[in-house]
């Protein structure tokens, strides 16, 4: 890989860039929380990142797609294309926004590494693909540390907060239902070009969002009053940057290289929030998280990118 960066670096670039950016998200997201309601801001979010994904919608619909593919949706596939936008968005999203308000960015960032893990998991008991003994040994290092980050063993000694706890928790079942949407997609992106389910899930999204965050505005119509310059930078972050340049740039960046790649650079997240976590939000590293990032960080190696070089090299057994 080392060679294929300094012959064709724009795609490896790419890629950094876009996670780059997501990392950057878990400290925008709690800081921009802080002025706009849960909903409202994941609605504002999805419907403005809509019009901005629309131009190039309607300009993928007047082209001629590979063969396979298109964008005309059969009635059919409604229900599941609907089905991931609730999952990948509205769930996740709902999740995310409630966790990162009651646990801090780093704890966040890292707990989200075990999305690769828990699509190994997915991809061997849905979708019947190959796992092997070295990757449950990492899945199972990973989730332990996930745990110890989470806050399980002190909880179970009455020696972390509920709220902290809570937020830990919500954050991990965020991961799990993003899997669990990306499941669905995989199925539809073999018919469906990426831009196609995006800009469906987008607008499932708008439409969820719609009513949680009108009875947040009746509830307190005040909260308009707050915003400041902070907070609508927070949102533009989100909306231009996260939702719609990184999503562009990753989709590239995978293009031109491999997923084994695309998220193997997964790892810079957690690095960018933590720097910024600290120095933004004065967030402390503390001896459980210091532990429970490196179980996650061997797990997420031996559960995912170790998986076809062990295979390789040994005569590992298949489960």
């Amino acid at each position: 890989m080392t060679s294929a960066i300094f012959k064709k670096p724009w795609p490896y670039l790419a890629l950094i860039l876009a996670h780059m950016i997501w990392g950057g998200n878990f400290v925008v997201a709690k800081v921009t929380l802080q002025e706009f309601p849960t909903y409202t801001l994941a609605f504002l979010r999805f419907s403005l990142a809509s019009l901005f994904l629309a131009p190039f919608f309607f300009a993928e619909t007047s082209k001629n797609l590979p063969a396979g593919r298109q964008v005309k949706i059969d009635k059919k596939d409604i229900p599941k294309l609907t089905l991931i936008g609730v999952l990948m968005i509205t769930l996740n999203i709902t999740f995310f926004f409630t966790g990162i308000q009651k646990t801090t960015a780093i704890n966040a960032s890292v707990l989200t590494l075990v999305i690769p893990m828990l699509s190994v998991l997915s991809g061997w008991w849905f979708l019947k693909e190959k796992v092997y003994l070295i990757n449950l040994a990492g899945i199972f290092a990973g989730l332990t540390g996930a745990l110890i980050i989470v806050g399980v063993p002190r909880a179970l000694f009455g020696e972390t907060s509920s709220q902290s706890l809570t937020g830990n928790f919500l954050i991990i079942l965020a991961s799990i239902v993003w899997v669990a949407g990306a499941i669905i997609s995989r199925q539809m992106l073999q018919k469906y070009s990426s831009l196609t389910v995006v800009a469906f899930a987008f607008l499932i999204a708008v439409v969820t969002f719609f009513i949680p965050a009108a009875l947040e505005y009746i509830e307190n119509p005040a909260w308009t009053s707050r915003v400041t310059l902070v907070g609508l930078l927070g949102l533009l972050y989100m909306t231009m940057l996260s939702s719609v340049s990184a999503y562009f740039l990753f989709e590239w960046g995978l293009a031109k290289t491999s997923v084994i790649i695309a998220n193997l650079f997964q790892y810079i997240e957690p690095f960018v929030a933590t720097v910024l976590a600290v120095f933004i939000l004065s967030e402390k590293l503390s001896v459980d998280f210091a532990i429970g990032a490196v179980l996650i960080a061997v797990g997420v190696f031996l559960g995912t990118f170790a998986k076809e070089a062990y295979h390789r090299h040994h005569k590992a057994h298949r489960i």
